[in-house]
């Protein structure tokens, strides 16, 4: 049972590192799927969006995106959706402080380790003017 409680975090930590495809996302929205152009299922399929194409097939190729923006140009709505991947970032630190043991005893303690920070970069930007792909620009 002990070992049951250890592997369930660990398995569910694991499982939220497996990268989306878009197979998996076809397989999880297949109504959407269904919903497009024979054009835009290729795509999809492919990992690949074009000018034109609507919001949804988009989230089916590429995924959610990190972050949404919402406005207005010359009166029509438009959307803009920025995808990040994250980048580590080792560095050294050095940790020290004091604190209390066993029977209140004070200890102080000091530490050199490394450390990792994981900084998110853009990798992706999707423009969209009144529910369609204006343009689209991705790191190669």
């Amino acid at each position: 049972m002990n070992r049951l409680l250890f592997l369930l975090p660990l398995a569910l930590m694991l499982g939220a590192c497996v990268p989306s495809t878009p197979e998996a996302r076809i397989a999880e929205n297949p109504g959407a799927f269904q919903s497009l152009s024979s054009k835009d299922q290729a795509l999809v399929r492919q990992g690949r969006i074009e000018e034109g194409m609507h919001p949804k097939a988009v989230r089916l190729a590429w995924g959610n995106p990190a972050r949404e923006y919402e406005g207005e140009d010359s009166g029509k709505n438009t959307r803009v959706w920025e995808y990040d991947r994250d980048r580590p970032v080792y560095t050294t630190n050095f940790y020290g402080g004091y604190g209390y043991g066993r029977y209140g005893v004070r200890h102080y303690a000091f530490d050199l380790g490394p450390e990792i920070a994981y900084v998110p970069y853009r990798v992706a930007t999707v423009w969209f003017r009144n529910d369609r792909v204006t343009k689209w620009e991705r790191v190669r």
